[in-house]
């Protein structure tokens, strides 16, 4: 099943950050949010990877080719234009197609446009500034149990301030949990079917609004309801949040070993 990740997106709330970088390629630790992403489908098994580029995705394009071709020792050869790479570090096992989906596309068109690369198989979506130490075997198991066309990651917002326990007027716990009466969000993390396709209409369509609305409508959207970590990076503060969860040496969402 290939994963499929929008990247494409302007990024204008950490407009600090993405202007002159996509926001995928922002840094937590020393590796893009994007790769934090693709190491934790990586980690269920799941290497096949579909990117969907729009703003500066040349930069996506740029740091996939370094990575892959700069991990160990380089011999150049200018007479034949060849570069050879050897006792290659890079261990990773993935293939990854780069597709440019358009500048100004909606998440919907983004999505419509890599219908040819998807043709008629089921497949994972998910964006490329969100994180979760989601149990993707698990969340595929209940795809398959309901039978419909689309699941969709329902998670519980982190809360925006400091939740504080009173004794009287005494503050006797200060900490950020989850918003639980706030109820549920979409947190991304999809598996679809291919039928999804026909809910989507052209570049201008917003995957959040008419195709999952017409979904519901039809019966055809379930949710499976992660009720652990889930963390979005749509601002500095979220941005400094997983930052200093990275510092920790055991951030929520690393599943994987290095």
């Amino acid at each position: 099943m290939k994963v499929a990740i929008l990247a494409g997106g302007f990024g204008t709330r950490l407009a600090e950050e993405t202007e002159n970088i996509p926001k995928p390629m922002i840094r937590i630790g020393e590796i893009p949010i994007l790769m934090h992403i693709m190491k934790i489908y990586s980690h269920f098994g799941f290497r096949d990877f579909i990117i969907a580029l729009g703003y500066k995705g040349e930069y996506i394009k740029r740091y996939m080719v370094e990575y892959c071709q700069y991990q160990g020792d380089i011999t150049i050869d200018f007479s034949k234009s060849e570069i050879n790479v050897k006792n290659k570090k890079n261990k990773l096992d993935w293939k990854i197609e780069l597709v440019e989906t358009g500048k100004f596309t909606q998440s919907g068109g983004r999505v419509k446009k890599l219908q040819p690369y998807i043709e008629n198989n089921p497949f994972m979506l998910t964006w490329g500034d969100g994180l979760a130490d989601i149990n993707i075997h698990e969340l595929i198991n209940f795809h398959k149990s309901h039978g419909k066309l689309a699941t969709l990651t329902a998670v519980r917002p982190p809360a925006r301030y400091g939740f504080m326990k009173f004794d009287g007027n005494q503050v006797i716990e200060f900490t950020e949990k989850p918003q639980i009466g706030e109820g549920w969000i979409n947190g991304a993390f999809f598996v679809l079917e291919p039928g999804v396709f026909n809910y989507i209409n052209g570049d201008e369509t917003v995957w959040e609004h008419e195709p999952l609305e017409r979904l519901a409508a039809d019966g055809q959207l379930m949710a499976y309801k992660h009720r652990s970590f889930w963390q979005c990076m749509d601002t500095l503060r979220e941005k400094y949040i997983l930052e200093e969860m990275w510092k920790s040496n055991c951030p929520p969402w690393k599943t994987w070993e290095d």
